[in-house]
């Protein structure tokens, strides 16, 4: 077959997740010609709960995207922390206003799906191609070409990998990676809020700390109509990285034995329990190739101890497009962005072993601090977000 020559300035982007359609609304606003191959044959319901903090919200508003995101989504009332067995609180800081006050945008919950969906109506017809799954690309110095597996091509001036922590660009760029298995294995479950009676999680964000694991809880849609669970568990022997596997109900049970009526009656009614292994990855120090970009988790993937990486996909989004718009060469972006990804995958993984501590003693010391500082001076938690949710890549 023939290639396609998408326009005279076209941006080809792999994956239509949350990095690659932000990207494609960033670059169509400044008048970018783009085109999104997804190798999915449809964008399925799937996923569960996200977070989208301010520093991703600011950007959503500079593409006008923040009305038809936030119409789907839960603002939570605080960030709360508990101890996960007896339940007792160990800070509970307001968040609803503080977080525009403080950070100029709101911090919201909202399921995968209706995130997707939202930035995918908002896309003009003729964007976004299903069924694309990508072989490879190759390039000369004037245009990107780039093979889907049934033979098809398309040719254009720069193609952007945001296909993810498997993204086959990345593995044409620098190889097959060889990720670290963190010895942590995660469940999720999205439950109707209904199904909860009196055990139903508070509106706030919610991490619950125990010995070896944790969890966290919080509500989803626009009037909270759902919750969402992830638990975290010390494991050693189950490393498949595959994020939608099913899991067996009453291991989940097995592993939140004993703990707060909350998270035990979110795993009795959830109707699918999904579990999948956490790796880990040091920072790329190869983001480009030429015409070729990485993005999102294809250059950054994240733990998701810090609800930071789709939010870093969508501030790539920001960055990666004004500097097509401006004409600058892709390296640039990897050296605007480079730094606080690394900051950002850094604070997530410590976050690892902040929520597992096993001891009386290291629980002491670890939370007493926290306890102080939420009842004394909750505003010594917010001052410690700054960096990250006052951040702004479109100031």
């Amino acid at each position: 077959m023939s290639a396609r020559h998408i326009s005279e300035h076209p941006v080809i982007i792999v994956g239509a997740g949350i990095g690659g359609l932000t990207l494609a609304h960033a670059l169509l606003v400044r008048g970018i010609d783009v085109r999104i191959l997804e190798s999915a044959p449809a964008l399925e319901p799937v996923g569960a709960g996200i977070q989208i903090p301010p520093n991703a919200v600011k950007v959503l508003r500079a593409l006008n995207l923040e009305t038809t995101v936030t119409k789907r989504a839960f603002r939570p009332t605080a960030i709360e922390a508990r101890m996960g067995e007896s339940g007792r609180r160990v800070f509970d800081i307001p968040l609803a206003d503080q977080a525009v006050s403080r950070w100029g945008a709101p911090y919201l919950h909202i399921h995968r799906a209706d995130y997707i969906t939202a930035l995918r109506e908002a896309l003009p017809d003729g964007v976004l191609y299903l069924g694309a799954r990508v072989q490879a690309y190759k390039q000369n110095p004037n245009a990107v070409t780039v093979t889907l597996t049934n033979g098809e091509t398309f040719e254009g001036h720069t193609l952007i990998g945001a296909d993810g922590i498997r993204s086959t660009i990345r593995t044409q760029m620098l190889g097959a990676d060889t990720p670290r298995f963190t010895g942590n294995v995660a469940w999720r479950a999205v439950v109707p809020m209904a199904a909860l009676g009196d055990h139903a999680p508070r509106p706030t964000a919610c991490a619950w700390f125990g010995k070896g694991r944790h969890a966290v809880t919080y509500r989803l849609g626009a009037d909270g109509t759902h919750a969402n669970f992830v638990g975290v568990v010390e494991r050693d022997d189950w490393q498949d990285e595959g994020w939608s596997l099913e899991g067996q109900k009453s291991d989940a049970l097995a592993d939140f034995d004993g703990w707060h009526p909350t998270i035990t009656h979110l795993i009795k009614s959830a109707d699918t329990l999904h579990k999948w292994a956490l790796f880990d990855r040091d920072p790329l120090m190869k983001w480009t190739d030429q015409r070729v970009a990485l993005m999102g988790d294809a250059a950054h993937p994240m733990l998701p101890f810090l609800a930071q990486g789709a939010a870093m996909a969508v501030e790539d989004a920001y960055v990666l497009a004004q500097g097509i718009a401006n004409g600058r060469p892709l390296m640039e972006f990897q050296t605007q962005r480079l730094a606080r990804t690394s900051k950002v995958q850094a604070a997530s993984r410590a976050n690892m072993g902040l929520f597992h501590k096993r001891s009386r003693l290291s629980q002491l010391a670890t939370y007493g601090p926290m306890w102080v500082a939420g009842h004394v001076a909750p505003t010594l938690v917010h001052r410690r977000m700054d960096w990250l949710y006052g951040h702004d890549v479109t100031a």
